[in-house]
């Protein structure tokens, strides 16, 4: 290829004075045919090229142009488009144009002094939205097909000789799949094709999609996970009217949204035809590059103020990891009630770790059709989001091709024939083994999935070496059946634990679920009861190891049958049998009658409870998978409230106490615009019975590195217990807010973050005597138990996210119960994090 370069050298000078010698300025005034008046911001261009000008206020233009040109168009909304020919000889020239009005009637647009005349449209907009939404409807449905392709890009040479890649890339070769423009090998890895009946109603808001048909090819999912599941409509609802775009786990503001003035810069560039309507074409960028916002062009019907079409990418220099490329193209069409409803979509996703890493290109294309406009279905029907036929994975050979709604280009075709080759790849078959195990942790061999491999070793000072063995069914097996057990022995305590589950799926359509659980296993008083907050794996990992002690260790027997089912969409009720034996590894007593020395005392109890449990989430979308367990997908936008009541029996199965505890768990995460994204949690409960303090409620303490969400980080294990308690935690993440307008601070990506936890409790005066204060059968003081006063306690935090794109960095303060033995006022917490 070396002998390319001079010559391309040598093109380079000699056509660098012929473009010089035809450079032309043209100039001049566009007005009305009929009045003389002027045009303002007229457009005036040469066909065929992306050279052109716009006139100012008063119609006067200049534009200068490289290259032979022999014809000089201008334009305007509401006029007839005029050519003129014009002297290819170089130098000035003066071109005057007068419009004849057009054919087409278009609403008055006002132009203010020295207002941009986008402003007035954009306006009139708003003025329509209600009209124009699709949310307008009182329902819609239609069919849609939806594909997917994904393919790894800019593979460096050390990489493409690996060889997994190296048998795709010769595949993908000999096939005809081209190569980027640095000639670098696209490598196909997954396709799939969607065909798939959705429907929406708006009030309520309610969606449902009927999965028909679905193909997926090349390094694909297992049929039936989440992932192969959610590639239809539902989860690729583009939709431009609302005020925020979610894509990615962020919020993108839309080029109409209601505070558009504040975000955008738009410029008026033409009037064009589309389809059947004529449009305002209008240039938009975000006022402040780093903003979650979007460059490109919108069109807008000048007869409703709709959006007829948009062609948009995400700011190139949005604070965002991770993300090369975000590319959206959609058109919408009117419904027969007018709103439009969006005919055809395409997206292309560009993902890169570093600059110079292999990256991930995925193309999604949705072509929808057979709209029909507010005839709604009676509500139960609305009631089940997704329903996946039971054929649908049963593909007949050459369906999609008799029934794709498009046709396939070239590359694209190239592309599937690969794919379908990719998997009888042997090195591409020990590859996704390899990948199964990492992203869900267990070994899949025949029927049965043995794991999960990173609990098969652990320590901690009660059990010395733990070594554990675990294995559980899979779909294969049974698709309504699931069984999980394990095994481990701890070398120091020379104790076996063991747990077993079964789960019976009863009815799908309503998820009615029955499960039995069985186990004895080391557990921690710190931690009961707090199954919820142990969201983060490097806490509760840390939480397990080494020195436990200090959280105040038992041996729990746990005996436990379940029925949960759904009444209605989002509503699902679900009620508890359990049994639990408890055996304190520390010293440990309560009376069992008179709270008085003396009286009897016992140092492990027995507890038989019933819990009932009701759960509602408005909008919340549950994809079951093919481990017969439930997924939330997407964003909620209404809080998720959890009623929980617990009733222990005395005297069943041996059990000692007879209680009551109350329990409300309110979730919530609301959109603040401008300033992120705002989580909070509450939760309140109340326990008006005497029992020994580890059935009350015991605060998720942090002495661990690695901020939890979830826990109180600046207190200590078992620090405070509560029979009586409310709890609120909040977190407000900023995203690119504040930072993303300092100079020197914007490049590095960063983004704030404040906390706030804050907990009010007590515990009464019968629970505090019924533990006695010395060890009734070895003396001396027994471990105690503090709990809070009057002051409730308060924690407050902020930091960075987004370091190196993977940390993040806490410091919190203290402010209540400073002076407590061993309180830390200040602190300094880590995590890490793979957010877009």
């Amino acid at each position: 290829m070396r002998p390319f370069y001079p010559l391309l050298l040598l093109l380079l000078l000699v056509g660098a004075p012929a473009a010089q010698a035809q450079r032309i300025v043209f100039s001049g005034r566009i007005t009305e045919a009929s009045t003389g008046k002027p045009v303002p911001f007229a457009s005036v261009f040469v066909r065929g090229t992306t050279q052109g000008a716009t006139a100012d206020e008063t119609g006067r233009y200049q534009l200068t142009v490289t290259g032979p040109v022999d014809t000089l168009a201008a334009s305007a909304i509401g006029f007839t488009t005029l050519k003129k020919k014009v002297s290819t000889t170089a130098g000035a020239q003066t071109v005057h144009f007068a419009l004849g009005s057009g054919s087409v009637s278009l609403g008055e647009v006002v132009v203010r002094p020295r207002e941009n005349p986008a402003y007035r449209i954009l306006r009139r907009v708003q003025q329509q939205k209600s009209r124009n939404n699709k949310g307008s409807l009182t329902a819609f449905e239609f069919d849609s097909y939806n594909r997917t392709e994904v393919a790894l890009n800019n593979l460096p040479d050390a990489v493409s000789r690996r060889r997994v890649l190296r048998q795709l890339t010769q595949v993908a070769d000999s096939l005809g799949v081209g190569r980027d423009a640095n000639g670098r090998a696209m490598v196909p890895v997954f396709a799939s094709e969607v065909l798939s009946k959705y429907y929406q109603l708006n009030e309520p808001l309610r969606r449902r999609e009927e999965i028909r048909r679905t193909q997926m090819r090349g390094a694909t999912p297992r049929e039936g996970s989440v992932v192969s599941q959610i590639m239809g409509s539902s989860f690729q609802d583009w939709d431009f009217y609302r005020n925020w775009q979610q894509l990615l786990g962020k919020d993108f503001i839309s080029p109409i949204a209601d505070g558009w003035k504040f975000t955008y810069e738009y410029e008026l560039q033409d009037s064009v035809l589309v389809g059947s309507d004529f449009c305002y074409r209008i240039g938009v960028q975000p006022r402040r590059p780093q903003d979650l916002a979007f460059v490109g062009t919108i069109w807008i019907t000048t007869d409703t103020y709709a959006l007829r079409k948009l062609d948009l990418v995400v700011s190139p220099e949005a604070n965002l990891n991770f993300v090369e490329r975000v590319a959206v193209q959609q058109e919408l069409v009117p419904s027969s009630a007018g709103p439009g409803l969006p005919r055809r979509t395409h997206v292309v996703i560009g993902i890169r770790p570093t600059k110079g890493s292999t990256g991930i290109a995925a193309r999604f294309t949705t072509i929808n059709s057979g709209f029909v406009a507010n005839q709604p279905r009676p509500l139960p029907f609305y009631d089940r989001p997704l329903e996946t036929a039971a054929d649908a994975f049963d593909v007949p050979k050459g369906f999609f091709e008799q029934n794709r709604p498009d046709t396939l280009s070239q590359q694209e075709r190239a592309t599937l024939m690969v794919l379908d080759t990719v998997r009888k790849l042997p090195a591409v078959r020990s590859l996704l083994e390899l990948a199964d195990v990492a992203v869900n942790g267990y070994y899949r061999a025949g029927k049965i999935d043995w794991g999960p491999l990173l609990s098969t070793y652990s320590f901690n000072n009660i059990e010395g070496h733990r070594l554990r063995f675990g294995f559980r069914t899979t779909p294969e097996w049974s698709r309504d059946w699931l069984l999980r057990t394990y095994l481990a022995y701890g070398t120091r305590d020379g104790r076996f634990k063991y747990g077993l589950r079964v789960q019976r799926v009863l009815d799908r359509r309503h998820w009615t679920v029955t499960n039995f659980e069985h186990r004895r296993d080391l557990d921690q008083v710190a931690l009961l009861d707090n199954d919820y907050a142990l969201e983060n794996p490097l806490f509760e990992a840390s939480a397990r190891l080494g020195n436990i002690s200090g959280s105040r260790p038992l041996i729990r027997d746990l005996t436990t049958l379940s029925l949960q089912s759904d009444l209605f969409r989002g509503f699902t009720q679900r009620v508890i049998l359990r049994r639990q034996r408890f055996q304190p590894l520390y010293p440990f007593a309560y009376y069992t009658r008179e709270f008085a020395p003396g009286a009897p005392t016992n140092d492990r109890f027995d507890l038989s409870e019933l819990v009932l449990e009701s759960r509602y989430a408005r909008d919340e979308v549950l994809v079951p998978d093919n481990r017969n367990r439930r997924t939330a997908i997407g964003l909620k936008r209404w809080p998720v409230f959890t009623v929980r009541y617990t009733l222990g029996v005395d005297d069943v199965l041996g059990s000692d106490f007879r209680y009551h505890k109350l329990n409300l768990l309110i979730d919530q995460s609301i959109r603040l615009g401008q300033v992120g994204r705002l989580d909070y949690r509450l939760d309140a409960g109340y326990i008006p019975s005497t029992v020994p303090y580890p059935v009350l409620k015991t605060h998720l303490g942090n002495q661990s590195p690695f901020y939890n969400a979830g826990a109180f980080n600046l207190m200590r294990y078992f620090e405070f217990v509560s029979d009586r308690y409310v709890a609120l935690r909040a977190e407000n993440l900023f995203d690119g807010f504040l930072l993303n307008s300092l100079p020197a601070i914007k490049q590095l990506n960063w983004r704030l973050v404040a906390t706030g936890n804050v907990l009010w409790g007590g515990v009464s005066e019968a629970n505090r005597r019924i533990i006695p204060r010395e060890d009734p059968v070895n003396g001396g003081p027994l471990p105690a138990f503090q709990s809070l006063g009057r002051l409730p306690y308060a924690e407050v935090g902020y930091g960075v996210e987004n370091i190196l794109r993977v940390a993040r960095v806490d410091f919190l303060h203290r402010l209540t119960y400073r002076n407590s033995p061993g309180a830390r006022t200040f602190g300094v917490k880590v995590s890490l994090q793979f957010k877009l």
